[in-house]
């Protein structure tokens, strides 16, 4: 029996995929990413522990508004791809169902079933944290390397994706990263939309109640017109 390790649910949510959307957080993630609004999904071993069968049954009993919207079900995390057994189970599950799949993910693990993952997933929303590899590592404690190799292999595959991109004031939020981005996106020939995240600090008191200490208390979000330059950027490559 298949077990994957479950953070929380939410039963409708509308931003991390078409219509409205069951979303599985999953527990566990390789990442630190400096500006993380759910630290407290980094730590492996922990949460509530489900077989993908009743994790899409939780789904299904919200079935009527997600097909009524054109929605489905969305993994994300933590990071999905760090359940990779799980995760291909479960979204086989969902596929039996009829059930639109996505996964949201920073691309950042490489399982040996990667294939089969991906021929039961309809969407996938790609984060990807930083172009710079060093700037990268600063920022989320590893390589950018498997993110960008996961986005071209998603080319490959023709699997459509969103991209998302964080923008931070100092770290992000830079001409020359933004442009590269933009580029690297321009070489993708399977992206659907792409969506600039603005940073804000909404997940701090979760760092405080774990009693870690949060690296950008100090920086503020972007602006609107920060915002709005920072999607011209990342668009300007992109293949329609």
């Amino acid at each position: 029996m298949t077990y994957g390790m479950i953070h929380s649910t939410e039963s409708c949510g509308t931003v991390d995929g078409p219509g409205i959307r069951f979303i599985a957080f999953t527990q566990g993630c390789p990442l630190r990413c400096q500006y993380c609004h759910n630290a407290d999904t980094w730590e492996f071993g922990c949460g509530r522990r489900v077989t993908p069968e009743s994790i899409v049954s939780e789904a299904l009993g919200y079935r009527s508004f997600l097909d009524a919207s054109g929605g489905g079900i969305t993994f994300s995390g933590g990071e999905p791809l760090a359940q990779p057994e799980f995760l291909e189970a479960a979204l086989r599950e969902a596929k039996s169902h009829g059930l639109h799949t996505a996964i949201d993910t920073a691309g950042s693990v490489k399982p040996a079933n990667i294939e089969q993952i991906l021929e039961q997933t309809d969407l996938v929303l790609l984060d990807i944290k930083h172009i710079d590899d060093a700037a990268c590592r600063i920022l989320t404690g590893r390589s950018n390397k498997n993110t960008l190799e996961f986005a071209q292999l998603l080319s490959d595959r023709g699997i459509p994706v969103w991209i998302r991109h964080v923008l931070i004031p100092g770290i992000t939020l830079n001409e020359e990263f933004l442009r590269r981005t933009g580029e690297f996106i321009g070489t993708l020939k399977n992206v659907e939309r792409v969506e600039v995240l603005p940073y804000h600090q909404l997940g701090v008191y979760k760092w405080e109640a774990l009693g870690l200490e949060y690296a950008l208390k100090d920086v503020e979000p972007p602006t609107a017109e920060e915002t709005q330059w920072a999607e011209s950027l990342l668009n300007a490559h992109l293949v329609h």
